[in-house]
């Protein structure tokens, strides 16, 4: 069975930024599960950031929370984990959180904390990228299944 990379507030771990989830229809997950072997990661949580935390945005080369702290560390932290919990369980694709500084690929929002999205990925949906391996939103859920 393949292993696959997902986020783990799509599983209803509650690290969520606000201290929530982001679980995915239990019917969804359920097929997931049929098909792979879930890894789940939260690479804010990994990357030693807390649960709830102020939200963050990417800007310029880094990650920034609405406050203005520079959490880049712990961000690059949690994309390295990330990558290596991918080559570990020989993870041949990922489920991430779209728009998500860490998870977000394709589209993420502008740093500006004002809703805007621009073309980009997380930090850690970008080292898995760059690693060759796929990342997937939960708007695409179902080319996984």
């Amino acid at each position: 069975m393949e292993s696959l990379l997902i986020s783990a507030c799509f599983l209803g771990v509650n690290c969520k930024y606000d201290g929530g989830n982001n679980a995915l229809p239990e019917d969804i997950l359920a097929r997931l599960r049929e098909k792979y072997r879930l890894v789940p990661v939260c690479p804010e949580n990994a990357g030693g950031l807390p649960t709830p935390r102020e939200p963050s945005e990417r800007r310029g080369g880094g990650v920034w929370s609405r406050s203005g702290r520079d959490v880049t560390a712990e961000y690059e932290k949690g994309a390295r984990i990330a990558l290596e919990l991918a080559r570990q369980n020989a993870c041949r694709a990922a489920l991430l959180k779209e728009r998500s500084p860490s998870c977000g690929h394709e589209r993420i929002y502008d740093g500006t904390f004002s809703g805007v999205l621009v073309p980009g990925s997380g930090t850690a949906a970008e080292k898995l990228l760059a690693e060759g391996i796929p990342v997937y939103g939960e708007s695409e859920v179902n080319k996984l299944i």
